[in-house]
């Protein structure tokens, strides 16, 4: 594909795909300069060449001070002595000086470098250059790893945290994001020193390079064109890698995933997705959904590679061995195995998600939470992987690691054909205000908060990481307690109480409980958003909307209410505890009623016990008192 440029002296500048720097023509205008002579200004520093015709040598380096643009490199003859003498003083300029000589003595006539060879204003030439890095790396006849950390004469061998306390113990190199595809692309790879000295080569040092980088030793001799990891893997590589752009997470895995895609400069995350997305396009590789760390329940894509940190020992299962592990399974749908292979083999893309088959096993006793079984493992030998999926509006989301922990799949492996969401539900965050005045009145103490911390004046504010909050209330008299959640889930915001009963647990034992009733409440995230969403959704928009919910505590005649007011234009919410004695109106539901709040009722509710306004619409009974 041709260079879309914008500027009229290359606009005929014929069909090459990457810009060189001419190694005789830059050193002969170096020598010129530092010996005050006369420079010749047409002289083309940088020249267009074929990657697949020419002979060239590539630099590998981390980007440190100053570097040297386009712009730079080929108007410097032109510039005034005290500008051009600035660039030339510069750490990137000594760079492309050093890297110029030391090409010139292997004998190589052109050599690329990032830095100055791509002219990164023209937006069309950003995105080619990039999505054609990977081929550079690859056809140069050298790449010169340069590690500029590295004062010793010879390569380090061993993690040193004293010298490299923020890489990880290693030369920083080896911490960055695009150097991982200038490791593995090309063939030949030169690593040198400070002082420009080789240190080693890829081969040579390909066991140490493993021990650092994870990349098994055949990838490193021999490049990914014969026994390719799957993406899982490749993935696992770049996990503790960093990029300067949160969009380069994903932009510099393109070449070892072999996919394009066009640059998007401020998309954030969702360049990660996007990546994602097109690897499903061209593969049908299910480790891509493999990934295991996961703190948050929500699209099926990772957000960014360290999610696939424990990944490393990933690879695909041929459709035979898959259907032996499944069929040990003694609940296994046999009679469906025989179509496996055709329904697992494509997974379309739609607006509503991954179109996908998959092999799935309820939760026993949350009928939202299923576990799938995916045709990869984790190492030769080992099972089919897992993974969590919750169930949402006839949508599957990827669910939190812990669920399967605590509450083992149980019943019947089914074949089902399902939508995997891959757009992230609505983030925002949301702020309860908490009343529990009336509670304390009757005897009730909170007696614990998790996994964080009310702030004085009652409240609380959840987000898309800190979704759920429980508070725990005990009456020592009565002997009851109940837990009390607050969630945010799926763009939704939800309260939901379960009532314990017995109030004895022995104080070495409670935080256990705490974490216990925490998950539990977590794993029922759907169910919970579900029974609260379908009440509001009855209503019309108004300013807000109050919401109701009794239940009576196990074994008395006393009913725990809570009360919600939510303020549309704040995403806030006023919660109100109360528990009083049964007035024997009728059965307790336990489920939410919503009424909406007009402009005229929405003043009147500032200020006002939520119990009173309620009695004066008449909207419920009027139910109060206390627990004697």
């Amino acid at each position: 594909m041709p260079f879309t440029v914008d500027h009229p002296i290359e606009a005929n500048a014929h069909l090459c795909s990457m810009r060189l720097i001419n190694v005789k023509t830059f050193l002969e205008r170096e020598s010129l300069i530092r010996e005050g002579k006369r420079v010749d200004r047409r002289a083309k520093v940088l020249d267009f060449g074929d990657d697949e015709a020419t002979e060239y040598v590539i630099l590998s380096h981390r980007w440190v001070g100053q570097e040297v643009d386009y712009d730079e490199m080929i108007e410097l003859a032109k510039m005034a002595v005290e500008e051009r003498d600035e660039i030339r003083q510069r750490d990137g300029y000594r760079k492309i000086l050093q890297s110029c000589e030391r090409a010139q003595k292997d004998g190589y006539e052109w050599l690329w470098v990032d830095t100055c060879c791509i002219d990164k204003r023209s937006s069309a030439e950003l995105s080619e250059a990039i999505n054609s890095m990977y081929r550079w790396y690859e056809n140069a006849v050298v790449c010169y790893a340069y590690l500029h950390d590295v004062p010793d004469p010879c390569f380090p061998t061993a993690n040193d945290k004293e010298r490299y306390p923020d890489f990880n113990g290693w030369p920083e190199w080896f911490s960055r994001g695009w150097t991982l595809q200038e490791l593995i692309a090309p063939g030949n790879v030169q690593f040198l020193n400070r002082n420009w000295q080789g240190i080693g080569d890829k081969t040579m040092l390909a066991p140490t390079l493993r021990n650092i980088t994870g990349v098994p030793e055949h990838v490193l001799i021999h490049g990914l064109c014969g026994n390719r990891p799957c993406v899982a893997q490749i993935m696992s590589w770049a996990a503790r890698r960093t990029t300067t752009r949160v969009e380069d997470r994903a932009y510099s895995l393109m070449g070892l995933l072999d996919v394009n895609m066009p640059m998007l400069y401020g998309e954030g995350k969702k360049a990660f997705h996007r990546l994602q997305l097109e690897i499903i396009r061209a593969s049908n590789d299910h480790s891509i959904f493999a990934w295991t760390y996961n703190v948050r329940t929500g699209s099926i894509l990772a957000d960014n590679p360290s999610f696939f940190r424990f990944c490393g020992r990933m690879e695909l299962m041929g459709h035979d061995e898959f259907i032996q592990f499944v069929k040990k399974d003694e609940d296994a749908p046999e009679e469906e195995l025989d179509s496996v292979e055709d329904r697992l083999g494509t997974f379309p893309i739609t607006n509503r998600g991954i179109q996908i088959w998959l092999l799935l096993r309820p939760c026993r006793g949350f009928p939202s939470l299923f576990q799938a079984w995916l045709p990869c493992r984790d190492g030769p030998m080992a099972s089919p992987v897992t993974i969590d999926l919750a169930l949402w509006e006839s949508n599957y989301y990827r669910g939190p690691v812990s669920y399967f922990g605590q509450f083992p799949p149980e019943g019947p492996l089914r074949l089902r054909q399902v939508n995997l969401r891959y757009q992230d539900p609505p983030h925002r965050n949301t702020t309860f205000q908490i009343d529990d005045s009336a509670l304390i009145e009757n005897g009730f103490t909170c007696c614990d908060t998790y996994p964080m911390k009310f702030a004085r004046d009652g409240t609380l504010t959840l987000t898309s990481t800190n979704s759920l909050c429980i508070k725990i209330y005990s009456n020592s008299l009565t002997n009851h307690r109940f837990v009390v959640g607050l969630g945010l889930s799926f763009g939704k915001d939800w309260i939901h109480v379960v009532s314990d009963g017995s109030n004895t647990i022995p104080r070495s034992s409670w935080r256990d409980y705490v974490e216990q009733k925490y998950i539990e409440m977590k794993a029922r995230t759907p169910e919970h958003a579900q029974h609260m969403n379908k009440a509001r959704s009855s209503g019309a928009e108004h300013h807000g909307q109050v919401c109701i919910m009794q239940t009576r505590l196990p074994r008395t005649t006393r009913i725990l209410q809570i009360s919600s007011v939510m303020w549309r234009s704040s995403r806030m919410y006023g919660v109100k505890l109360e528990v009083f004695r049964d007035p024997g109106f009728g059965n307790v539901s336990g489920e939410w009623t919503a009424f909406d709040v007009d402009v005229g009722s929405f003043f009147a509710l500032i200020g006002t016990s939520i119990t009173i306004y309620l009695r004066r619409e008449q909207t419920i009974p009027a139910v109060t008192g206390g627990v004697s």
